[in-house]
Order: structure tokens, then C-alpha cells, then sequence
């Protein structure tokens, strides 16, 4: 109705004729386009809908049936998805394992879609930690510049996404305590191996907390934890509390 209404204003300067003729072309052509890309953004509506609802598995089955899409913005939610399909303690250790490499290759597909897709740097990164989980500590750790990349990349295409700069304190985190044997891992790997502080870390949790005061449970304890590795106890106090009293909505709030 709208597209018919935008082509009869746009047909008043044209004769009947011409109107006629111009705008039946205008709308057969073009219907489909325009109804597919409607379809897209309801189904990403209602997928934004069922993720703020907390129902995992629902997404889930209304996602997978694009899984051949060639929409970024779609790919990117079912690589997510199925990540968190996988979280669920329902969820056996079989299909996890599939459903884990399953996400990376939606994560992959959308950022071979739209490699300006900061969500989708975001979940490649994102998915290939949790890959590496499957393949040993050698592959972690090899693939960890990789990841660090990935959300570096999403933070210049999106600097106020608080959840990617969470990740890249967790990235500085991990490496700040690595075991030794770890490191002896990361020596052969690399020339350089990457390494991080406890200082850096903190730095860019309180950059996630800056740019979303209060917005994941998890940012809020590793406050708490590198405060703690620096040893100040009273700022550490401070964020623990803050984690402890976040209200639990989800179940890594809880364990948090």
C-alpha cells in the first residue's frame, strides 16, 4: 500500500498514460525485492524480540531456517544463537560440540558477507575461542591474536559496544595469568608471543563500564578479580559487591 502510494504522488507530474505504463513496470520489478527485504527485517524483529525474552531454543528454530541466507544480520544472531544453545545445561555434550562449530561457520558466512559487520567480528571472535576449547591448548593459544584482531575490528566499527570491549579485558586478563607452561606453549608459536597485563585488563573494564554503566554481571566481577590481582581489596570490595547485588536474570548472572 505504501509503494502504491509513493507511485500514484510520484505519477501526478506524468500523464495517464505514461503512469500508468511507468508505475506497473516500477511495481512488478520491484515487489519482490522489497518483500523480501521486509521479510529479513521482521524475522530480525522477532528474533530481538525472542533474545530479550530469554527463549534460546525458539530463536534457535526460527534462525537455523536461514541458516543459507546471505544476510549478515541474520547470520550473525544464529551463529549467537547456537552458541547459546550449546550454553544450556540441557543441551547434551554431543550437539553442544555441533552446535559450537556450527556457530563459527555462521559467524564466518556473515563476515564473508559484510566485513563491515561489527557484531559479526564480534561473534567470529567470539566462536573461535570457544572452537578452540575442542582442539587443545596449542590451537587457543594460536589462534589467539586472531581473535584479539577480530575485536579490535568490531570496536573501530562500533566504539560504544561495551560487550567487545568486555572481551578484549578477558583477553588481557587471561594472558596477564597464564601459566607458565602456557607460555612455554606460546613460545613456540609465535616469535612474539602475545602477552597482557593485569593493569591493561582493568583498563578496558572500566571502558565497557564507561561506555554501558551496569550492563553484564560478568565486567562487574572481573573488576572485582583484577582489583584483587593488583591487590587493592577496597576497590576489589567494591565491584564484587556490585556483582554480587546485580539482579540475577540469566544463568551466568547467577553464577557470577
Amino acid at each position: 500500500t505504501q509503494v502504491l502510494r509513493k507511485g500514484l504522488q510520484r505519477g501526478v507530474v506524468l500523464s495517464t498514460g505514461s503512469f500508468l505504463v511507468y508505475e506497473a513496470h516500477k511495481l512488478i520489478s520491484g515487489f519482490a525485492e522489497v518483500h523480501a527485504s521486509f521479510k529479513v527485517e521482521d524475522v530480525i524483529e522477532q528474533a530481538d524480540y525472542l533474545y530479550g525474552s530469554g527463549e534460546t531454543e525458539k530463536l534457535y528454530r526460527l534462525l537455523v531456517q536461514h541458516k543459507n541466507s546471505d544476510d549478515a544480520e541474520l547470520l550473525w544472531r544464529l551463529a549467537r544463537s547456537s552458541r547459546d544453545l550449546a550454553q544450556l545445561g540441557s543441551t547434551s555434550a554431543e550437539e553442544k560440540r555441533q552446535l559450537t562449530y556450527d556457530s563459527l561457520e555462521y559467524a564466518k558466512k556473515a563476515l564473508e558477507k559484510n566485513e563491515s559487520n561489527f557484531a559479526a567480528h564480534k561473534w567470529y571472535g567470539i566462536c573461535l575461542s570457544d572452537v578452540g576449547d575442542y582442539e587443545g591448548i596449542k590451537t587457543k593459544i594460536g589462534n589467539a591474536i586472531v581473535i584479539k584482531e577480530h575485536f579490535q575490528r568490531a570496536i573501530e566499527l562500533n566504539p560504544k559496544d561495551a560487550t567487545t570491549i568486555h572481551l578484549i579485558g578477558i583477553w588481557c586478563y587471561s594472558f596477564a595469568e597464564m601459566p607458565w607452561y602456557q607460555r612455554k606453549i606460546a613460545a613456540t608459536l609465535f616469535a612474539t608471543p602475545p602477552t597482557s597485563t593485569f593493569q591493561e585488563a582493568l583498563r578496558y573494564f572500566h571502558m565497557a563500564e564507561e561506555a554501558d554503566p551496569n550492563f553484564y554481571s560478568k565486567n562487574l566481577l572481573f573488576l572485582g578479580k583484577t582489583y584483587l590481582k593488583l591487590n587493592n581489596k577496597k576497590m576489589a570490595l567494591l565491584w564484587l559487591s556490585k556483582a554480587k547485588e546485580y539482579p540475577a536474570q540469566t544463568e551466568e548472572d547467577k553464577q557470577v
